[in-house]
């Protein structure tokens, strides 16, 4: 497996590594020292590679095609650290993250079998197409675009003393609670959380809609506000909005009015929550990390050819 230390695209193949380890594969892990303890509880083991993406001080540029350059520079410096590791014990598959290109430059130079994971949209055709508590709430903007303070506080603003509604708000690391002002008893304000956790138990979401939050949301049933901050997200909310379970907020317009009348408008509408049900049910049907694991596993097979 070959990744990039961002957390949001590390979680997703943590559970699918462990699989492959109990599974009696010998697994190598490429990625930066950063993200060093997560891997390495899956039993795999650590490649070095070192990054250059700015993941320690969390200083991504709002340019998207600024922050595709990132990823580019980042893979050319990292196919050098790919190969001195790799070259002279070259893996039977090579299992990337859809930001580690670099994985897939060294895969194609030694005719290796490869898999990309990807941890956001997968382009389809036609993609580019217009168109006490008794609640919980969830409000979360993943890991990368977390230093929102304003925006939180207009969630404070709409949210806070809502009858029947606790709300749980994770502000990331880059967000000072100081700067919330004051937090009514209703509100919970967390660095992080067990996302998937508070999702079953959750009756509303407002997401960034970045891929994990829009697949545990879909997973969990859980109606969703959708603020996209950046690259891909706003196409995955429209895409929510499409499928009939979210609501669209653009960060501008996140006044205490629109936020209220975006949660009023979801927990009132008798066919999204049949929508989300199906939605849920089809998702659980997939198959999850077992499926995956088979999929790897077929592919090794294949890579190797009928025995002689």
């Amino acid at each position: 497996m070959v990744g990039v230390p961002i957390v949001s695209h590390v979680l997703p193949s943590l559970a699918l590594i462990r699989e492959l380890v109990a599974r009696g594969h010998r697994v190598t892990y490429a990625n930066d020292p950063f993200v060093a303890d997560r891997i390495e509880s899956t039993g795999a083991e650590l490649v070095p590679c070192t990054s250059t993406l700015p993941v320690a001080d969390n200083d991504w540029p709002a340019d998207p095609i600024a922050a595709a350059s990132l990823f580019l520079d980042d893979a050319v410096q990292a196919l050098p650290q790919l190969r001195a590791a790799y070259d002279d014990d070259p893996a039977d598959l090579y299992f990337y993250d859809i930001g580690a290109y670099a994985a897939r430059a060294l895969a194609e130079a030694q005719g290796r079998t490869l898999l990309q994971l990807s941890p956001t949209f997968v382009g389809w055709d036609g993609w580019t197409r217009p168109a006490a508590a008794d609640n919980v709430l969830l409000i979360s903007l993943g890991s990368a675009y977390t230093r929102q303070p304003a925006f939180y506080r207009q969630c404070i603003a709409a949210f806070g003393d809502l009858p029947g509604w606790h709300v749980v708000l994770q502000i990331g690391k880059y967000t000072d609670p100081e700067e919330l002002g004051t937090i009514p008893p209703n509100v919970e304000v967390r660095s992080w959380v067990p996302q998937r956790a508070i999702l079953e138990q959750a009756d509303a979401f407002v997401t960034h809609a970045g891929m994990g939050g829009c697949g545990e949301g879909l997973l969990a049933g859980v109606p969703m506000i959708a603020v996209p901050q950046g690259a891909e997200q706003f196409m995955n909310a429209d895409r929510l909005v499409e499928l009939g379970v979210a609501r669209r907020v653009d960060t501008a317009d996140a006044t205490v009015e629109t936020l209220r009348a975006a949660l009023n408008d979801l927990v009132t509408d008798p066919e999204r929550v049949d929508r989300s049900k199906q939605l849920q049910a089809a998702a659980r049907a997939e198959g999850g990390t077992p499926r995956a694991a088979d999929l790897i596993e077929n592919m090794l097979a294949a890579a190797e050819g009928p025995a002689l």
